[in-house]
């Protein structure tokens, strides 16, 4: 945290959100309360990039009204904010929810103090979008555009409906060549599913992780070789970090190396990287819709349902709560337009 951000922490600190004031024998300051928000976050399990983002908007808070402590403001000051990211900044209506949920837990879980009545707040105007999907031509032609491992970790988006980080972060043990599915863990909501693995992707996979494997085995020469483990589990396992099963299946080219301490290692491939291979091979396709990642999620729902198969089927595979969501596929599916003959072709 930068000087900046500790002025902005060490204010009056709330009552409800802190331990025990320090006696005469502990010289330990208490924790600033972003560091609080942080520690909260963590002993909950959520996410790092949750973690992240609840962050930045607890701090945005605090500077629209001008460095003042959360605990000496309400629902008034919540509810000023939230206007001002729908009237001036013209949010959308999923980052102001987002806001809003940092600014509860916030309350909630860091102050210990809970939020009634906003009041009038003004939200902003929520607008029905369908998602860009692409037919089966375009898909391929993205496809030829790309190769290695960019090639088959898109054809995985395309061929499971993962989202880019569940493919990021899948390791060796989550790929069940056996029965032909792929166990994601800790997906969005912190939930475990299963999809399925492309036939036509595994022989690729295999062969893809038979190099992964050689590097591995190389790093383990060298002396390093060692993941990060989730929930601290390389307490309770010692050697779990260097055993196969927990290597990711697309790590980084080239190892980190820890500063302090020396140690290298490798984490999963960075987002970046295949964002931008996915951009650069829908412009070199020719394609003009707005083409990502997460558009080929879209696209693996959209061509099920054009299949046949059953909603709720794709919904488990999706791993959506509430079918509702995966509803709006049906949507993508309307003719439109495509089921019109125009006047102007009658004349």
């Amino acid at each position: 945290m930068n000087e900046q951000e500790g002025n902005v922490t060490s204010g009056k600190e709330p009552a409800g959100g802190n331990p025990p004031a320090s006696t005469p024998t502990d010289s330990s300051p208490p924790p600033k309360l972003l560091d609080q928000l942080r520690a909260a976050l963590r002993v909950r399990h959520y996410s790092r990039r949750t973690e992240e983002t609840y962050y930045q908007w607890v701090k945005r808070y605090i500077y629209f009204h001008q460095v003042r402590h959360p605990a000496e403001m309400a629902e008034a000051e919540i509810n000023a904010f939230l206007s001002h990211l729908a009237v001036k900044e013209n949010v959308s209506p999923s980052t102001q929810n987002q806001a809003l949920s940092a600014l509860l837990f916030l309350y909630r879980h860091v102050l210990g103090k809970e939020i009634d009545n906003l009041g009038d707040v003004v939200r902003t105007r929520k607008q029905k979008r369908l998602p860009v999907v692409l037919v089966v031509d375009e898909v391929k032609a993205i496809l030829a555009q790309l190769q290695g491992d960019k090639w088959l970790m898109v054809s995985l988006l395309y061929g499971t409906g993962m989202r880019l980080m569940e493919c990021l972060r899948l390791r060796v043990q989550d790929v069940d060549f056996a029965q032909r599915q792929i166990l994601i863990r800790d997906g969005k909501g912190g939930k475990d599913r299963r999809t399925v693995l492309p036939e036509t992707l595994r022989a690729p996979l295999e062969d893809h992780l038979e190099s992964v494997k050689k590097l591995h085995q190389k790093d383990l020469a060298d002396g390093w070789g060692r993941v990060a483990l989730p929930n601290a589990l390389d307490k309770k396992y010692p050697n779990a970090p260097a055993e196969w099963r927990w290597q990711w299946v697309f790590p980084q080219e080239n190892r980190w190396r820890n500063l302090k301490t020396g140690e290298q290692g490798r984490h999963h491939m960075h987002e970046t990287l295949l964002q931008r291979a996915v951009r650069e091979a829908v412009f070199r396709a020719g394609i003009v819709k707005r083409v990502g990642c997460h558009t080929f999620r879209h696209c693996f729902a959209t061509h099920l349902l054009e299949a046949g198969y059953d909603i709720r089927t794709i919904q488990e595979l999706l791993g959506h709560k509430d079918v509702s969501t995966t509803m709006i596929y049906t949507h993508v599916l309307n003719k439109g337009g495509q089921g019109v003959k125009s006047p102007i072709d009658a004349l």
